[in-house]
């Protein structure tokens, strides 16, 4: 969350293992029309330039976590702020998991775009 706050792609790309894989949200979306997932550094590194890039502010509000073994589930919402100033919240839970090494393997992002879209509103 603080190297997307910060804007710091190469420190959050570095943050994952080699392998690592972002799925945001689970599932076929405009992000990820095959539905797999981004894959590896170079897959995380698309994911930002298509989904994190143009936001200009994010801000974070965990309600709830859940840390078990090598995951944790994160309740809470994703406010990305755009230019021209709409606001996006993000309502889901938000899964971690990291290897022995403490690089994140995977982040599941269950959200659903309709009703994310459904509250876009000008601040």
């Amino acid at each position: 969350m603080d190297a997307v706050s910060r804007k710091a792609r190469d420190e959050w790309i570095g943050l994952f293992a080699p392998d690592g894989v972002v799925e945001d949200p689970v599932g076929k979306s405009p992000f990820d029309p095959e539905g797999k997932g981004h894959h590896g550094h170079s897959g995380i590194a698309a994911f930002w330039d298509m989904a994190i890039a143009g936001v200009e502010r994010f801000e974070f509000r965990i309600v709830d976590s859940f840390a078990c073994g090598a995951e944790v589930a994160n309740v809470g919402t994703i406010s990305a702020f755009l230019p021209g100033g709409a606001r996006v919240d993000t309502e889901g839970v938000f899964v971690y998991r990291v290897g022995d090494d403490g690089l994140i393997r995977s982040v599941r992002a269950f959200w659903e775009l309709e009703r994310t879209m459904a509250g876009i509103r000008h601040d």
